[in-house]
């Protein structure tokens, strides 16, 4: 619950004079309902009254009247514009919300990013931040306006009618149906919960299972993981009938509480219209107020059912909505690296080399501070405290694992980089031995995927590797940039590579004994 409260102070941040208009025209759109139903009632009963008696022709009917058609209308008009105002401020918080969630998982250290898959982060995005909005709309500003607007239509029948009459028509209906609700919402929050958990997980393997059909079906997998997706629908379905059905039955319990109330109501006014306190119109104000009373408590039965789903997606999104401490700026950060291995600086090349596992792809990832390390510094300071734009326009990163886009061979060279020329694309290619691409197939025009499709492995690697140097980086790390090709090719790339950038310091990790010669100096990490 400390999620959703903390979530709601924020967006009140955010959009603080809207939220508080939409509470004071909720509170106005009740009241309206209130008032419109007793004074209806009111005005028929006394009207019934006034003919019985044979007063008729000097009742009062206009003044009544048109207080039913200003509370009508009012009610129309508050009504409208809470919707706009509430549902713009909320959408507008969710927006802000995840431009600031998004930039939270940017943010987040490397070994908690390399947890999260792309269905997740989406699914962050969007679901989680979809379920937000019922915390203004559903919990907070329905739970506020339903004991404001008791308060008031205690105090207006105890000032028309009497204490007896207001009191145990107004605490009964504000504390049962809070009650009612509680007790469902316990009913359903484990429920909730899993309904959205599964939900989640449902679109998320949906994703995976639609981005790796091929190979799901030439390994005869697909049937299987369509046996899984199936038992995540029933699960799912499962929980929902189960909040269908406590959602029914609360509803239920506050129909009860209406009828028993209402009862009372009648009661009441009849035992004082008999004892001659008021008259019958005044004893059916009661009555009638306890009718449009129950709007105040009807929207609680859907915050009831919502809840788990509200304290599951806050309780992700939370974190991530941290306010973090501001990094440093650096401006002019020198071209220094010291790891507790060397020391090195601005022109050189440095091979890092040993077994498989001692440690290399690890020592570049704290270097581009991707991994936290008190022992290595960047220009001085510790990566971790740079601040990142300016850490990755100082340092580019090739790791073993790289990842392409959908998109032209053209978006993919020239992510991250501003007005380059086809001519500089073209030059990065031919450096990298990719000339092949410009000449046999479609150029820079050439479609590319997130499989890399129609690319060998190593081209793919080099692709990534042309994206970097574009970037033109004074601190460039390589993990293994020409695995798979032959030793001339190795040593020309890297060559290239060093012609390219002749000022920047080059670190790269290599199992190649050759490749490793043609650097300044070899580092050799043992394995622990």
């Amino acid at each position: 619950m400390k999620d959703l409260f903390a979530l709601f102070r924020l967006m009140l941040r955010l959009r603080r004079k809207s939220m508080l208009q939409g509470a004071v025209l909720t509170i106005v759109v009740l009241i309206a309902g209130v008032g419109l139903l007793g004074l209806s009632g009111w005005f028929i009963t006394a009207a019934a009254a006034a003919g019985l008696a044979g007063v008729g022709a000097t009742f009062d009917v206009f003044r009544p009247s048109a207080g039913v058609r200003m509370l009508a209308l009012g009610r129309t008009v508050a009504r409208y514009g809470e919707r706009l105002t509430t549902h713009d401020a909320t959408l507008r918080v969710l927006s802000a919300f995840r431009v600031q969630l998004l930039n939270g998982i940017l943010g987040s250290e490397f070994s908690e990013q390399v947890k999260l898959r792309g269905a997740q982060a989406l699914n962050r995005l969007v679901a989680d931040v979809d379920a937000l909005d019922n915390i203004p709309l559903r919990l907070i500003l329905p739970v506020a306006a339903a004991i404001s607007t008791t308060l008031i239509t205690f105090l207006m029948l105890w000032w028309l009618t009497d204490f007896w009459i207001a009191l145990p028509i107004t605490f009964g209906m504000i504390t049962g149906g809070l009650l009612v609700s509680f007790i469902g919402m316990l009913r359903s929050l484990s429920h909730s919960a899993a309904e959205e958990e599964t939900g989640q997980s449902l679109r998320a393997h949906l994703v995976d299972v639609i981005r790796s059909r091929d190979d799901l079906i030439i390994y005869g997998q697909i049937e299987t993981q369509k046996i899984r997706l199936l038992e995540q629908l029933n699960e799912f379905h499962f929980h929902r009938r189960k909040i269908d059905k406590i959602d029914r039955q609360t509803g239920a319990f506050l129909s009860l509480l209406l009828t028993v109330l209402t009862t009372y109501a009648l009661w009441a006014g009849y035992q004082f219209a008999i004892e001659g306190v008021f008259s019958p119109a005044l004893s059916a104000l009661g009555i009638f107020a306890t009718l449009g009373l129950f709007e105040a408590i009807a929207p609680l039965r859907r915050s009831a059912t919502e809840m788990g789903r509200m304290v599951v997606a806050a309780a992700r999104v939370r974190p991530n909505l941290i306010q973090k401490a501001p990094l440093a700026s650096v401006q002019d950060l020198r071209i220094e690296v010291v790891t507790p291995l060397f020391q090195a600086h601005a022109g050189e090349s440095i091979a890092l080399v040993g077994p498989s596992g001692s440690g290399k792809s690890t020592l570049l990832n704290q270097i581009a501070g991707l991994i936290p390390a008190e022992t290595v510094t960047v220009g001085g300071m510790s990566p971790a405290f740079i601040d990142e734009v300016e850490l990755r326009n100082v340092v580019g990163f090739v790791p073993q694992r790289i990842r392409l886009f959908s998109g032209t061979l053209r978006d993919n060279l020239s992510l991250g980089v501003e007005n380059v020329s086809d001519q500089e694309l073209k030059k990065v290619l031919q450096l990298l031995k990719l000339g092949t691409l410009l000449q046999e197939r479609d150029a820079l025009d050439l479609k590319l995927d997130i499989h890399a499709s129609g690319l060998s492995g190593g081209q793919a690697r080099r692709v990534a590797l042309g994206r970097a140097l574009l970037r033109k980086p004074k601190i460039l790390l390589l993990d293994e940039p020409t695995e798979g090709l032959d030793q001339s090719m190795s040593l020309e790339i890297m060559q290239n590579i060093r012609d390219y950038l002749p000022d920047s310091l080059i670190i790269y990790a290599t199992h190649s004994a050759e490749e490793a010669q043609w650097a300044h100096r070899i580092v050799k990490i043992q394995e622990n």
